[in-house]
């Protein structure tokens, strides 16, 4: 099992366990964890999965996909450089340890 880390807006830090394969965004509900929305339901065509991945940790995941580059442009909080969806972040178990902040709100 894979360990992450989701720090709420409020700093409070829950902890999730993943599959290798699973995405970031099923892990955390999975695990109860708020501050997702997922309205689409993973399949990335709403951007209510925002998030933003801790930058040391950022260089070590795959390039989002043009489909979720243009998707970021729809975030309810400002995209930045170190922003992804969690629907299109496959787990892997060179992620252990994946600290990963949720913004303020989604809508």
């Amino acid at each position: 099992m894979i360990k992450l880390f989701f720090i709420q807006p409020d700093g409070a830090i829950r902890e999730a366990m993943a599959q290798n394969g699973q995405t970031l965004l099923s892990a955390a509900q999975e695990a109860g964890i708020d501050g997702f929305v997922a309205e689409c339901g993973g399949n990335c065509t709403c951007a209510t999965c925002h998030c933003f991945i801790e930058p040391e940790h950022l260089k070590e995941l795959f390039e989002p996909s043009e489909e979720e580059k243009a998707m970021l442009a729809f975030t309810a909080i400002p995209r930045e450089e170190h922003s992804r969806l969690a629907c299109q972040i496959v787990v892997e178990y060179f992620m252990d340890g994946l600290r990963v902040y949720l913004p303020e709100r989604q809508f």
